[in-house]
């Protein structure tokens, strides 16, 4: 079973990568030092929720890509992407709807 601290160190590579920075000017932006910084990319320790908050402005993602064990958001297709925004800035009796028709199935 893959641990919180695993799954948060391997969330951290892949935005590294995707943003193409290095761990220095990570530690940089976020103030945070280079050992500390390790420790996390390295699934030894687990970062405070304050780094995490840090981490997730600084990447431009929700903590949720941080933390849990979730597809990244460019795994989706622009379609996908654009359906799930207009999806989330809907009114709660639209996305009612939209829940009620992906559960309708004709028999």
């Amino acid at each position: 079973m893959t641990t919180n601290k695993e799954i948060m160190a391997r969330n951290i590579q892949y935005y590294m990568e995707k943003k193409n920075v290095t761990a220095t000017e990570v530690c940089s932006e976020l103030g945070v030092k280079q050992n500390t910084f390790s420790d996390w990319v390295n699934a030894k320790t687990y970062p405070r929720i304050d780094a995490i908050e840090k981490m997730a402005r600084y990447f431009g993602i929700s903590k949720a890509f941080l933390v849990e064990d979730i597809k990244p958001i460019d795994i989706f297709t622009d379609e996908e992407r654009n359906l799930m925004l207009e999806y989330r800035n809907a009114d709660q009796v639209t996305q009612e709807m939209v829940k009620r028709m992906l559960k309708y199935k004709e028999v």
